[in-house]
């Protein structure tokens, strides 16, 4: 046999086709996906509460609402308000301006602004607001400091000039407190994890819903369509035991989480391996094999919209809708509020259902109408068989 007919033959021509589509699709989505970083950085929202009347407060208040780079800019709530919409990833940052900063500030006693921040959420996020919020410092600890020092000095009927030049020389009066609310252990497999978790399930479903959607056409015709499709269902949820238990054991070993935590993660983790079947196996059930072209592009776009690099706020609109219809973005959120969070992982958990008892009634509706002609061609052809 020549290399040229072994070329030609299916499994290599699948190969390369795979091979070439893989990397159009995965670029293609990626890099077109990752260009809202850090680019869509001012669509974030956070939160500015300035609980102080004083004029020095006033005036910081309007110079960061004016320089700083974001569309939302929320003032209208009181700090509790806004600590707990943090709490839920509503706002990336929460500027707190205490009461007693402006008759701090006037005695040359430390005034202090408290930046909070959620680690439990995208990566981009916690990663921007640390860099926003230094730069911030930067400009108000040198500004603000010689400032206040002038004005003491003044008040003491210090000359101005004289005032300016022993201000310089005053230890800085202005105190950025930077806060972190639920604070993820170090390393970036902890940060990842809800990621990784959501990752290894539902590409485990994808190929799980190939190969059982295979085994369900093979036999459609030797029992009727909706018993063959409850052993469907059992198989997977079999199958999303067994992984369940190995995943859960490699991630107690290797990040840092208790025992409490897992028993947690097992229920969600059995939830989204059926959720993410389901989903895969729509396009299985409904052109077969060649459902894996659709499923690949669908993963893709998934470890974007997800929210676990990048919240739904940054997201590009097609990435932003897809993360309402599909398993990982409410997987994802659902394990940092488990893991990290102090926020109710509920909602989370009801959208994923959501996601899974959608694509079940939408399998079922192709099975029962678009597999009825060839379920029974098949019981015509084993009845022609017989009689022979």
């Amino acid at each position: 046999m020549s290399f040229k007919k072994f070329f030609k033959s299916m499994g290599v021509t699948s190969s390369v086709f795979m091979g070439v589509f893989y990397a159009v699709a995965m670029l293609g989505i990626f890099l077109l996906g990752y260009t809202a970083l850090p680019g869509q950085m001012d669509e974030l929202k956070i939160a500015f509460v300035n609980d102080d009347k004083g004029k020095a407060a006033k005036q910081i208040e309007d110079q960061l609402i004016e320089s700083l780079p974001f569309k939302t800019i929320d003032t209208d709530l009181t700090n509790k308000e806004a600590l707990k919409s943090l709490e839920d990833n509503d706002y990336a940052l929460v500027i707190h301006i205490p009461k007693d900063f402006s008759k701090n500030a006037s005695k040359g006693e430390s005034a202090q602004i408290d930046f909070t921040v959620n680690e439990a959420s995208a990566t981009m996020v916690a990663s921007s607001m640390s860099s926003v919020v230094k730069e911030i410092n930067a400009q108000l600890s040198t500004s603000f400091s010689e400032q206040t020092a002038q004005g003491v000095l003044m008040s003491m009927n210090v000359p101005e000039d004289q005032a300016k030049e022993i201000s310089k020389q005053i230890e800085e009066s202005y105190v950025g407190n930077y806060v972190v609310v639920n604070d993820v252990p170090d390393g970036m497999h902890n940060n990842m994890l809800p990621m990784f978790l959501t990752m290894a399930c539902y590409v485990g479903a994808m190929i799980a819903a190939m190969q059982l959607v295979g085994s369900f056409k093979m036999f459609l015709g030797e029992a009727p369509k909706i018993r063959l499709f409850g052993y469907v269902q059992l198989s997977a949820f079999i199958i999303a035991v067994l992984g369940t238990i190995a995943a859960l054991i490699i991630t107690y070993l290797v990040a840092d989480v208790d025992t409490a935590t897992i028993w947690k993660v097992a229920l969600q983790q059995i939830l989204l391996y059926m959720v993410a079947f389901n989903f895969c196996a729509m396009f299985t059930f409904l052109v077969g094999e060649a459902g894996m072209i659709l499923n690949i592009p669908v993963l893709l776009a998934q470890t974007i919209a997800n929210g676990a690099t990048m919240p739904r706020d940054m997201m590009y609109a097609p990435f932003e809708v897809m993360s309402y219809i599909t398993p990982m973005y409410h997987s994802v959120q659902s394990y940092f509020a488990i893991f990290f969070g102090s926020t109710d992982p509920v909602p989370h958990i009801w959208g994923l259902a959501a996601v899974g008892a959608g694509a079940l009634v939408i399998n079922l509706l192709i099975v029962t109408f678009l597999h009825r002609q060839k379920s029974l061609k098949k019981l015509a052809e084993d009845t022609k068989e017989i009689t022979a």
